[in-house]
């Protein structure tokens, strides 16, 4: 405002001028009949000029305010999107790992889940040919062809065949094929196989024709009779069992071969 005021003062002047001189050339000038109007109200001219310069300082106001507004909302643009990236971080920082979803219970020798369902072939059924399911087989009657299921195999009947499961059952049952289950497989008293057995664990109370080899624990029972080899992790042969063949631990954590050198 420094300025406008300093154009004011020096405004006043030149007016303050003017009229000196206007007075002294009329009193030079004596041959003109006409008088010069000397009546100016130079107060009316400063406060018009005053009033000028108001309206030219509050554009200049105006303008100044506007800047800083613009400025302000900028400031608080940024500011708001800071702490927008702000929360967006700490909700990332807080999320919680999405537990997986739980895989079905599967069958290494077949990927597909296992259902509830169980198929059941009835004692005076007679079946010839493969059987597959995704869930369960009792077997009652007879089958003439391999078996494959992705639950538990039951047999009280016959099976023609080779025959692979989750989990393994014979009970008074007559088997002619080999027996493959990821889970344990249990020949009960009376029951007949001729086959070699490949199971987790085994308990064995009927007849085994074949080699039986089990990555865990074998009990061969009172009842038991096997013509084979035993290859397990363990077994245990309660007294009574009548076995010909070889038993070996090759899969206990025992070196052996450490032991003797």
């Amino acid at each position: 405002m420094g300025f406008f005021k300093e154009f004011k003062d020096d405004f006043s002047e030149a007016v303050n001028d003017i009229v000196s001189d206007e007075e002294f050339d009329e009193t030079e000038d004596t041959n003109d009949t006409t008088p010069l109007n000397t009546d100016i109200d130079v107060e009316s001219e400063l406060n018009k000029l005053d009033g000028l310069l108001e309206q030219v300082s509050k554009k200049v106001d105006n303008n100044e305010s506007i800047t800083v507004d613009n400025e302000s909302n900028n400031t608080s643009e940024v500011s708001n999107k800071m702490d927008l990236n702000e929360e967006l971080n700490n909700m990332e920082a807080k999320e919680t790992p999405v537990a997986p979803m739980s895989t079905p219970v599967t069958n290494t020798a077949n990927t597909a889940p296992v259902s509830d369902e169980t198929a059941v072939i009835t004692a005076g059924m007679k079946i010839t040919g493969n059987i597959e399911s995704a869930g369960s087989v009792d077997v009652q009657g007879a089958v003439q062809g391999d078996v494959a299921c992705n639950g538990k195999l039951v047999v009280t009947g016959a099976i023609n065949g080779n025959s692979s499961s989750s989990e393994f059952f014979a009970d008074a049952a007559k088997i002619e094929g080999e027996v493959n289950t990821t889970g344990t497989a249990k020949i009960g008293v009376g029951s007949v196989i001729i086959g070699n057995i490949s199971a987790t664990s085994a308990v064995i109370a009927g007849a085994v024709k074949g080699d039986i080899d089990v990555h865990g624990p074998v009990v061969v029972d009172t009842s038991a009779v096997i013509v084979g080899n035993i290859k397990s992790r363990s077994v245990q042969i309660n007294n009574g069992a009548v076995i010909q063949g070889f038993c070996s631990q090759d899969y206990a954590e025992v070196d052996v071969e450490g032991l003797f050198s």
